[in-house]
Order: structure tokens, then sequence, then C-alpha cells
């Protein structure tokens, strides 16, 4: 897909803030000179091509009292597909990769509290019969809000 100046301040816009509003769409619209139908239209656009993976909020999960960790497993590569499929089941799963490490499958989890994290590890250690995991809880969290700003990204020079 090819982005237009439009798209660029858009995606630049949208990943600031959404506008409170009962039409955000609207108020982004009129911010970018075109109508709210055309931001929906972009907007669904690209998330259909894989530019935008989602919209949504961010929660302060520990000020809500719950407990999550970064978890690192050895899979064996045959077998990759098979534990991510276990893991995913889990809604308290937000994130699982493959890393190119021993410790090749990375995931989180985040649970109401400290035993039922601890749970589900131990559940999916159980499930997927490998109990080499590590479980990578934050000890002191360094938050930075990141922002890519796409006003001048050339995607022409990408190969």
């Amino acid at each position: 897909m090819q982005l237009d100046n439009t798209d660029r301040q858009l995606l630049n816009l949208i990943q600031k803030q959404i506008p409170v509003s009962s039409r955000p769409y609207a108020v982004i619209g009129a911010e970018l000179g075109i109508d709210e139908a055309e931001v929906i239209a972009r907007i669904k656009s690209l998330k259909e091509s894989g530019i935008i993976r989602r919209i949504g909020g961010f929660f302060d999960s520990r000020k809500m009292g719950y407990a999550g960790t970064l978890c690192a497993m050895k899979v064996p590569e045959a077998r990759i597909e098979e534990v991510a499929g276990i893991i995913n089941g889990y809604y308290q799963v937000t994130h699982n990769y493959i890393r190119d490490h021993g410790y090749n499958l990375w995931f989180t989890v985040l649970a109401p509290s400290p035993e039922q994290r601890n749970q589900i590890i131990e559940e999916i250690k159980g499930r997927t019969g490998i109990g080499d995991l590590m479980s990578l809880p934050a000890k002191r969290l360094f938050k930075i809000s990141v922002k890519f700003d796409v006003s001048e990204v050339d995607h022409a020079d990408r190969k």
C-alpha cells in the first residue's frame, strides 16, 4: 500500500490521541480537512493492509491489581506452531513471538493475581510438556511513549 500525505498525517494523529468525542473520526477529519467517512475508510484500509495492527486504549494493569511477566521457552523447532497455538489459547497472553535464541518462544502473561499468573505458567508447561520456561517479571518499569513520525518515511526506498 502506498501512503499519501493524508494517510501519514492520519497515522501521526491517531498515535498521539483519539479525541474523546461521540464522533472522534469527525474531529480527526476536521483537523485533516476531510470528512468522517473518509477517515473511517482510510483507517479501514490501513488496518486491512496491516499498517495498523490495532486501535485501542492502554491501561496500567499494575494499578488495576494485575500481575504480569515476560516468559521465555525453549521449544523444539518442529513444535513451534503447536506450542504457540496452546499458548495463544490463553486470553491472559498478550504477546507471543519467536526469537532467534536458545529460548526461542517468548510471551507475556497478565493475570488478576501473581497466583493466577503462576498457575497459567504451570498449566502451559504441563500442556506443552516443556519445562524449560523462564518467567521474567519486571523489577522496575521504564515506560516510554513510542510514536512513529511517518510524515517523512519514503516507502519507495524499501527493498
